[in-house]
């Protein structure tokens, strides 16, 4: 008669066990790390986006967070990305949406706990027709993105230069600001 004895069930056990104590911390690694990259890269590419629209269109373009996607936000509500953003062509370079003025594209709120803010008090970053993004101080303006636990594993960094120029990065990895 074949069979499986108590010993080797148990062996089978614990090697699963052992296993699965390996593998699922790993898996929550990964599950969140795509996550922070999906969100931080959406930014980077909506940035990336605006400022091929003001060179393609010859307008000034901006991106701003937006709560409700038709309005930027403002005051301490501005610094706050994770709520949304809009980019709109910006005719008279104020950031704000007036009149006339065309909202080409709409990022939603983050299903996540995750937090997006500017580090610093930038609410929008606008292109001016030839690709370059002014910051009126030529300081780079860099938005932080952090899990829900404020985990400097997770933490990831979008830098926008006067250039007009966007990169991202993990914390720690060479922009002293991220973190």
């Amino acid at each position: 008669m074949a069979g499986f004895t108590v010993t080797e069930l148990v062996m089978v056990m614990t090697i699963i066990g052992i296993l699965t104590a390996i593998g699922v911390p790993s898996f929550k690694y990964v599950t969140a790390s795509n996550r922070i990259s999906s969100e931080i890269n959406a930014l980077l590419g909506d940035m990336q986006f605006a400022r091929s629209q003001a060179i393609k269109q010859g307008l000034t373009v901006t991106v701003c967070s937006s709560s409700d996607g038709a309005t930027c936000n403002t005051g301490a509500a501005g610094n706050v990305w994770h709520t949304g953003w809009i980019v709109f062509l910006d005719s008279n370079g104020d950031q704000q949406v007036d009149n006339g003025e065309q909202i080409i594209r709409v990022q939603p709120a983050f299903n996540s706990n995750d937090t997006l803010t500017s580090v610093g008090s930038y609410a929008a970053a606008t292109y001016n027709r030839l690709g370059y993004a002014p910051t009126w101080n030529g300081l780079t303006i860099n938005i932080a993105l952090h899990d829900v636990n404020n985990s400097p594993v997770y933490t990831r960094c979008l830098a926008i230069t006067a250039s007009g120029s966007v990169s991202t990065e993990k914390a720690g990895a060479g922009n002293p600001i991220c973190s």
